[in-house]
């Protein structure tokens, strides 16, 4: 007998259903529900859009179905309709602990419906068993060479991975298409439970010693993750859980969501799909970001000392600015307010570490880069985003190695593509294809001489 659960906000789980079988359930309705939306909406215009818009990176354009989560300018990043606050207080948490589990996170982004914690528990333990990683793999981690780049690392051995993908080997023998979610969520199941593995081992050869603990069924996604790093701070875990957390999706129009949403239309699996994603993240404008911050705050530091004056501060953004530069960690293509992200962190280093020199730093930045933003009139934008924090909290537990913070970003972020990848082959989305023109062709449309 399923029991259904319901939390504060509406949303039912069947509380004795495990993640595939949800899965089951869900998947024939949302068929349904596309399938009639089309038919009956198929021709309805969702707007228009400007040649500034097809220069100027698609910004704006409608042009994507993601079911994940939704950016919304003002309110920022809600997962299934849940904000991130939201999110807090009803996602189960690990005992003793208060901040979200990603796994718990990662049921709502797939089905739409809070789990409850021993669903939650259920899925951990499955990712610890789903966690090894193949020899082949190991061992081309290890003759990797040292100068090259984490991401570059990551990105490789997930490619190499693919020899596991079932759904590669499920299509090749001819697989009924109505049956591609269920491999493709296997493959996900499989993938996300190895790169905690994958970006230890990366660590551990780079920065330690090389050598990687074994992961622990008894433990959480986070905590085996944080143990095969070679950290054991109760707190640095509970870090580890929230930056896993809301790193996970911010819609799919994003390099990375976009760019693995991309390649799995053309049916690659999803270790090649997600490979894509990561050599988008890999990039300065989207992944790198919050590496950058950190640099910039300690050359901030190396020129000011930790007690600069307001006007000390405001001074030097306005050198940075008048340099060509852009203050790291402000602004974003969508939002127009403080980052939610931002925000959570911030709460979690007033909690846990109020006095530390570059936390009162990344606050007193908070406090005056917006106006002088404004001020110089370019930004739309000039509220701080995810990336303007992180690094700041990940310094402060000791994992200063910079290079490696994106590889933590696309642990997490392998959670919301993946989910949607999934939703990608349940719906029988087809391949992406958008129509592109030159120059001169949009001059004939516009009428331009």
């Amino acid at each position: 007998q399923l029991t259904p659960s319901v939390n504060f906000i509406g949303a039912r789980t069947l509380a004795n259903e495990s993640l595939r079988d949800a899965l089951e359930r869900l998947v024939p309705e949302k068929q349904k529900e596309v399938a009639e939306f089309r038919k009956n909406y198929g021709d309805k215009k969702l707007g228009e859009y400007t040649v500034g818009q097809a220069y100027g990176g698609m910004r704006g354009i409608k042009g994507l179905v993601t079911e994940t989560s939704l950016l919304d300018p003002d309110e920022g990043i809600r997962f299934r309709g849940y904000s991130i606050p939201e999110c807090q207080e009803i996602l189960p948490s690990a005992d003793g602990g208060a901040e979200p589990l990603p796994e718990g996170l990662f049921w709502l982004l797939v089905t739409g419906e809070v789990p409850t914690k021993d669903q939650v528990k259920q899925v951990s333990r499955e990712w610890a068993n789903r966690g090894a990683l193949p020899s082949h793999v190991v061992q081309m981690l290890n003759n990797f060479p040292a100068e090259l780049h984490p991401m570059s690392q990551f990105s490789a051995a997930i490619t190499a991975m693919q020899s596991e993908s079932k759904f590669a080997r499920a299509y090749a023998e001819g697989v009924n298409k109505a049956k591609y979610w269920q491999y493709v969520y296997e493959d996900t199941m499989d993938l996300i439970a190895k790169l905690t593995s994958l970006a230890a081992t990366i660590y551990r050869n780079l920065y330690r010693d090389g050598k990687v603990g074994a992961i622990d069924a008894d433990k959480d996604w986070s905590g085996n993750f944080t143990s095969m790093l070679g950290y054991d701070s109760p707190q640095f875990t509970e870090l580890m859980r929230l930056y896993l957390t809301i790193h996970t999706d911010h819609e799919g129009g994003n390099v990375s969501a976009h760019a693995t949403h991309l390649v799995g239309s053309a049916l690659s699996d999803p270790y090649l799909s997600f490979a894509a994603g990561m050599n988008g993240l890999a990039g300065p404008l989207h992944g790198l970001a919050n590496q950058e911050v950190l640099v910039w705050v300690n050359k901030l530091r190396e020129t000011l000392g930790d007690n600069a004056t307001d006007d000390q501060l405001r001074e030097f953004i306005w050198t940075t600015l008048k340099g060509g530069q852009v203050v790291p960690g402000y602004g974003h293509a969508v939002l127009r307010k403080t980052d939610p992200r931002y925000t959570c962190q911030r709460e979690f280093a007033l909690k846990h570490l109020p006095d530390d020199p570059v936390f009162k730093l990344v606050g007193q930045i908070y406090k005056v880069v917006p106006d002088v933003l404004l001020e110089h009139g370019k930004a739309k934008n000039p509220w701080p985003n995810v990336d303007a924090h992180s690094g700041a909290l990940l310094q402060y537990y000791g994992m200063t190695e910079m290079s490696y913070y994106t590889v933590l970003f696309g642990v997490s972020r392998a959670l919301g593509v993946l989910a949607s990848l999934i939703w990608d082959r349940a719906l029988g989305l087809p391949i992406e294809r958008p129509k592109s023109m030159t120059t001169e062709a949009l001059k004939k449309i516009v009428g331009a001489n």
